[in-house]
């Protein structure tokens, strides 16, 4: 029996050497997988970084933009007022103008705006009333020296300042809401120019 447990002892020596063998394989295989799971680990969580980042990085891009459109919205607004008000101003203390300097102004307005016909011109009842006594007269050469012909009007128009002129059943509108109005834009960009 001696050689019966010789070649048992054979067989054992090799079935423990082979499971070695392929525990050692297997070992070095599951260390290869290992090894490779926790390299993809690390690279899937280094890329969900950088996705976060970048994304964080996008979240604060567009906060930083927003918050700049706001600012730029609100500075805007703040122009546009601050624009209006002096307008406001403006076509204040024109209409408040002493007698005198009212009229003067009104003599220039006729020069630029009179046609080269004949026609009327109508006042809002309280300039009417404090018109010049050689108002009319004025109005009348202005219209002659530019070719055209102006009576004034007895009859009052419902404006705030400034007057009306009419020709031939043609209105036009030179009141100083009519004129601060149609040169509003114009306006408020010298205002822009000269306070911002």
């Amino acid at each position: 029996m001696a050689g019966l447990d010789k070649i048992l002892g054979e067989i054992n020596a090799q079935t423990d050497k082979s499971v070695e063998e392929i525990l050692g394989e297997a070992r070095k295989e599951a260390d290869g997988i290992r090894a490779e799971a926790e390299k993809e680990a690390g690279e899937t969580a280094e890329r969900f970084e950088r996705e976060a980042e970048k994304r964080a990085g996008d979240r604060k891009s567009r906060a930083v933009s927003a918050a700049a459109l706001k600012k730029r919205q609100l500075l805007l607004a703040e122009k546009q007022k601050l624009i209006r008000e002096v307008l406001e101003k403006a076509k204040a203390t024109l209409l408040a103008l002493p007698d005198a300097e009212y009229f003067d102004a009104m003599l220039g307005l006729i020069e630029k705006n009179a046609l080269t016909q004949s026609g009327q011109i109508r006042f809002n009842e309280r300039d009417l009333n404090r018109l010049p006594k050689d108002f009319a007269t004025k109005i009348e050469s202005t219209a002659f020296n530019l070719g055209g012909r102006l009576t004034l009007s007895k009859e009052t128009a419902p404006i705030d300042g400034g007057f009306l002129l009419l020709y031939d059943g043609i209105e036009q509108n030179c009141s100083v809401s009519s004129l601060f109005e149609t040169s509003a834009e114009e306006l408020s960009d010298e205002i822009q120019r000269l306070l911002f």
